[in-house]
């Protein structure tokens, strides 16, 4: 789409979302319908591409060999009792094969590391295959990966021996169960990882008191109670995404991101999104800048008596945020003039060159097939959406629910982070399409004044305010790097932390003693290589979130009085609102 192009329905309808003739490529077109994600083309295409490099494949099927052979002798010492070094071992990560019994007894082991040395040699030599581009390789190797999680021998009773064992100490009892739980789940149309009724927003989760004070067709605006007798004079809004529900942010007491930064002093203000309706399908993108992003700042600022806020934006609220830090820094010309002081991301990304797994999902063919299925309904279904995420992670967040709930018969244990997860939002069509269309496949958000929203264009460049920037080490949606690279494009002095754990819990993080987690933290120069800060940032054990405390206090003025109701906001709910608890 044009640097210009409104973003309005009736343009959106008009532009040619292929860019081809409706005849060219036909049969390319009607794969796709059958197969919009590519699954099938990209594995011929790969098995074509080694068959056509076949010294290539000499040497990988070399290697494989010899596994093979060093696995023929471990199974003939196994075997005969003598002991062995298991010569393939699972991935630190994988935990199919944790229970002893894989090591102990012979069979099983014997079973486990053949299905090992083919899966690790295959997926290798996907991720290899000469001949096709990088994108078509990580495709290829995704697909592979998930039939390979899908055919482990964890996955079938008689190849389980952990799902033998249960049936045969509970009578059979664990098998009863797991068709019970079968049942449910075929009924709920999913695979369930937590009970519906497992807990209530309001009561059990996103208890932290306060009232929305702010509402639009958009968003609702919630501002927290003070804890303290004084509090910091320039309040933090935090930018939450819309993909999910806010209150990952203020799940229990003990996990809650605002309760610990209300109880260090700060007025805290957040964002809690509509859960878009058919009616909403042609929201732009723009109007979750302005008239989200925009008009919660200026709420808060109003409510606050203060010039400036401190922002904060998470995931796809942080690249929202990343965005209208660009339209304000133009639309006000100087920083003292920006509304927002210092910003704050949370595993965000501004560059969607790399964009992680999820790019397994988007190329022109499929956004345009995801396109058509929006049209139907006017949005997204959020158990689309969720459903795409559990495959990225298919054995943690498929399988493993697989095996525990059918075949072992166990109950789901009440998992708040799941709960949430399952506690899915849509997208309205207009503002996603966009997105996927300017962010993930044109990769415009980086260039400067490709995309123009509320009338302004959009340079990163322009954003001069400091930045505390925040990844995680095992992010599969956001890759840390990638995040990293936004300190190519901002002149914002930065301090870019990266935290152990993932997209979720390396951000749900709260300090512990002892610390179960650690993070990493420096200040890049801008341009400066990833490679460069890595061997440069000090490591430091527990979280983040009292480092960033630190950073904020000198950014937040001098202590005072909790601001007073204004009579232009008042409370129009109690937390947490009624937006969140739309289905």
């Amino acid at each position: 789409m044009a640097a210009n192009t409104p973003s309005s329905a009736k343009h959106h309808k008009n532009f040619n979302l292929s860019g081809a003739s409706p005849l060219e490529n036909l049969g390319e077109q009607m794969e796709k319908q059958l197969d919009p994600f590519g699954i099938t083309t990209s594995m011929l295409n790969a098995q074509a591409a080694w068959l056509m490099h076949p010294q290539e494949l000499s040497r990988v099927l070399t290697g494989l060999s010899e596994d093979l052979l060093a696995l023929q002798a471990h199974v003939m010492r196994r075997a005969i009792g003598l002991p062995s070094e298991d010569v393939i071992k699972p991935h630190q990560d994988d935990g199919r094969f944790s229970d002893p019994v894989w090591e102990q007894s012979p069979t099983w082991d014997i079973m486990k590391e053949w299905y090992l040395a083919f899966t690790h040699r295959l997926e290798d030599m996907y991720f290899e295959t000469p001949g096709l581009s990088d994108k078509e390789r990580r495709r290829a190797a995704f697909w592979l990966r998930k039939w390979l999680n899908a055919v482990a021998p964890t996955n079938f009773f008689w190849s389980n021996p952990v799902a033998l064992r249960k049936f045969v100490e509970s009578n059979g009892e664990s098998l009863t169960k797991g068709l019970q739980n079968y049942l449910k789940d075929s009924q709920a149309g999913s695979i369930r990882m937590v009970e519906e009724d497992a807990f209530t927003v309001g009561q059990d989760l996103a208890t932290t008191p306060g009232n929305v004070v702010f509402r639009n067709r958009l968003v609702e605006l919630i501002q927290y109670t003070p804890t303290t007798a004084q509090v910091r004079r320039q309040p933090l809004v935090i930018i939450t995404p819309w993909i999910n529900k806010y209150y990952i942010l203020d799940l229990t007491a003990k996990k809650s991101l605002v309760k610990y930064l209300v109880d260090k002093g700060f007025t805290v203000f957040i964002t809690s999104w509509k859960n878009p309706t058919e009616d909403m399908s042609q929201v732009a993108y723009e109007d979750y800048v302005v008239e989200g992003v925009g008009e919660v700042i200026e709420a808060a600022r109003t409510i606050a008596k203060v010039p400036q806020v401190n922002a904060v934006g998470y995931c796809i609220g942080g690249t929202t945020l990343s965005a209208y830090m660009a339209w304000a820094n133009r639309k006000f010309g100087s920083p003292e003039k920006v509304p927002v002081a210092s910003w704050s991301l949370f595993t965000t990304l501004t560059d969607f060159s790399r964009p992680g797994d999820i790019d397994v999902f988007v190329d022109r063919a499929s956004v345009k097939w995801i396109e058509d299925s929006m049209a139907k309904k006017g949005f997204l279904d959020g158990k689309d959406m969720a459903s795409s995420f559990r495959m990225l992670r298919s054995n943690s967040l498929i399988w493993h629910y697989y095996v525990h709930s059918y075949l072992y018969g166990e109950a789901l244990a009440p998992f708040d982070v799941l709960f949430w997860n399952n506690d899915s939002t849509r997208m309205p069509y207009a503002m996603h399409s966009y997105y996927l269309r300017e962010m993930y496949l044109n990769n415009n958000l980086i260039k400067k004044d490709a995309l123009t929203l509320g009338g302004q264009p959009i340079d990163l460049e322009r954003i001069t305010q400091p930045l505390y920037a925040v990844t995680a080490e095992d992010d599969h949606i956001a890759p840390w790097r990638q995040c990293y690279r936004i300190r190519k494009y901002v002149s914002s002095p930065t301090r870019f932390v990266l935290s152990s754990s993932g997209h979720i819990l390396g951000i749900v993080n709260p300090p512990v003693n002892p610390p179960k987690r650690s993070y990493w933290v420096g200040e890049p120069a801008r341009g400066e290589n990833v490679e460069r800060w890595e061997a440069a940032a000090t490591k430091h054990p527990g979280s983040w979130w009292e480092d960033w405390v630190q950073w904020l206090l000198p950014r937040s003025g001098e202590l005072g009085a909790p601001p007073k109701p204004h009579k232009d906001f008042p409370a129009l709910a109690a937390a947490p609102g009624t937006y969140v608890l739309e289905p």
